[in-house]
Parts: structure tokens; C-alpha cells; sequence
């Protein structure tokens, strides 16, 4: 059985670091089957709100960021 990983904290699985950590625009695997998951990402980022002091990255949502910062 694999042992899960520790997130540095509650929700990061939703943030857009971990995301990027993770290759989910650039899984091979997944664009092997025919999986593109840019349009989902893109919605997560289109007409940002919020900026994370701690990678730069922008979002619609705070949720999506480990220290977000309204704009």
C-alpha cells in the first residue's frame, strides 16, 4: 500500500503550486489517453482575484493558493 503524502497544510491538494508540483497540465499518462486538462486549469486562473505572496501565482479563487492575497 503507498503511503500518502503529508500536505505542509489543510486543502494544498487544491492549490495551484501543488497542481503544478504534480504535472497536472503535462502528465504524459494522461495526454497519452487523450486527457488535456487545460481548460480546467485555465478556469481556476481566468479573471484572478487573489495572488500567493508565497510562488507569485494568480487565481479566481483563494482557495486555489497556499497565502493568497486579494489583488
Amino acid at each position: 500500500m503507498a503511503k500518502k503524502k503529508k500536505m505542509p497544510h489543510p486543502g494544498h491538494e487544491e492549490h495551484l503550486c501543488y497542481l503544478e508540483n504534480i504535472g497536472y497540465l503535462r502528465s504524459p499518462e494522461l495526454l497519452e489517453i487523450g486527457v488535456d486538462r487545460k481548460e480546467e486549469y485555465k478556469q481556476l486562473v481566468k479573471k484572478p482575484k487573489f495572488f500567493c505572496k508565497k510562488c507569485g501565482r494568480a487565481a479566481a479563487h483563494e482557495i486555489n493558493l497556499c497565502e493568497p492575497e486579494k489583488l
